[in-house]
């Protein structure tokens, strides 16, 4: 059976509200209800994160319907601004995320230091029981509002990637991201450092290098090629973005499979037993993750904002819209190794959606 889609051209932007009434996304939000807006805040530096305008008209329709919604998002497992609930909140507000701005306060659904947790069966694959953000699987049911654009191990990351990877606390996004520790091409190391200063578990070192032996002293030079720490290393792909001579590679053939249904896994702890809409956001398209700090520019011009209650029919919409516009599948030409489809196929075999759906155009 399809799911319908609604769909809001980007030239159509001012119209946020009214499509939103229309869709009727929200018929899930009941009076006194808490309702956790799931939302990724942006990294500090990066210029692709949903912006606090969009925010406002989903807070004030749940508003109208009497009940409490609040931002949340959780810990990340790399450190940095957003690696704990202090930091984060902070970079938030310089975002512009803030009561008055949204109309509602923000809740860090993992605590102060990203391991408060709340542990939900699921019985699948890899996974027999998940580690959700405590005050997020606490609400009474969600809004997600996900920014749809490449990613560098899922291929795109949109409404189930915000939802199964977002919602888990620290201890969760290490289950999530184990499989997929790069591989280092030292060869191609140019000794520039750039990669090092990115990994903010400091897994990364560049190791000197032997050239020349005196007297049984060995004489080194300052720089040499890079040293990964496997066991610092959290697989969060901050080394394999920030490298411009291609030093870190994955094992494609296995790595984004598993992660992407590890993450379809999470997604189904997280929406077990509740209601929830999302609305995909398909402006600033670019390359990578919104958690990179380094410029990520948009590669193709905006398409528009897609809403519906089904995940796997929301981001397969907005898939197809994408490519559409690009001409050609834009995924699979920013990232020809992973097949990004993997987390539809898997999603709707485990009864999360239907990849079948109706598109429903804003008039």
């Amino acid at each position: 059976m399809s799911s319908k889609v609604y769909f809001l051209p980007w030239k159509r932007k001012d119209e946020f509200y009214k499509f939103l009434k229309k869709a009727r996304a929200f018929d899930h939000v009941k009076a006194r209800n808490f309702i956790a807006i799931k939302i990724h805040f942006g990294e500090d530096g990066n210029k692709g994160y949903i912006k606090p305008e969009y925010v406002a008209p989903v807070v004030k329709i749940a508003r109208e319907k009497t009940a409490f919604p609040f931002l949340t998002d959780c810990s990340t497992i790399y450190v940095g601004k957003r690696s704990d609930a202090y930091h984060h909140l902070l970079l938030a507000n310089k975002h512009g995320f803030t009561i008055e701005s949204c109309g509602c306060p923000i809740i860090i659904g993992d605590g102060l230091k990203g391991n408060d947790k709340q542990d939900v069966k699921v019985n699948l694959k890899h996974f027999k029981n998940v580690s959700i953000g405590r005050d997020i699987i606490q609400s009474d049911s969600y809004i997600f509002m996900s920014h749809f654009k490449g990613h560098e191990i899922s291929g795109f990351g949109g409404a189930i990637k915000n939802v199964g990877m977002g919602c888990a606390n620290k201890e969760g996004k290490y289950a999530m991201h184990n499989s997929a520790k790069p591989i280092v091409k030292a060869s191609k190391c140019t000794a520039c450092g750039i990669c090092v200063k990115n990994c903010y578990q400091q897994a990364l070192s560049l190791a000197p290098v032997v050239i020349a032996r005196k007297d049984n002293v060995l004489t080194k030079q300052s720089k040499g090629k890079i040293v990964m720490d496997k066991n610092k290393c959290v697989g969060c792909g901050q080394c394999i973005v920030s490298c411009a001579f291609g030093v870190f590679d994955l094992k494609w053939d296995e790595d984004p499979k598993i992660v992407q249904e590890k993450i379809v896994e999470y997604t189904a702890g997280v929406l077990k037993n509740k209601k929830a809409s999302y609305i995909n956001f398909l402006n600033h398209i670019s390359k990578d993750c919104d958690c990179f700090s380094i410029k990520n520019p948009p590669l193709m011009e905006d398409v528009g904002i897609v809403a519906g209650d089904d995940p796997v029919a929301v981001d397969q919409a907005s898939y197809d819209l994408v490519n559409k516009a690009y001409g050609k599948n834009f995924f699979k030409k920013v990232h020809p190794n992973i097949d990004p489809e993997i987390q539809l196929e898997y999603a709707e075999k485990i009864g999360l959606g239907s990849r079948d759906y109706e598109l429903i155009n804003y008039k």
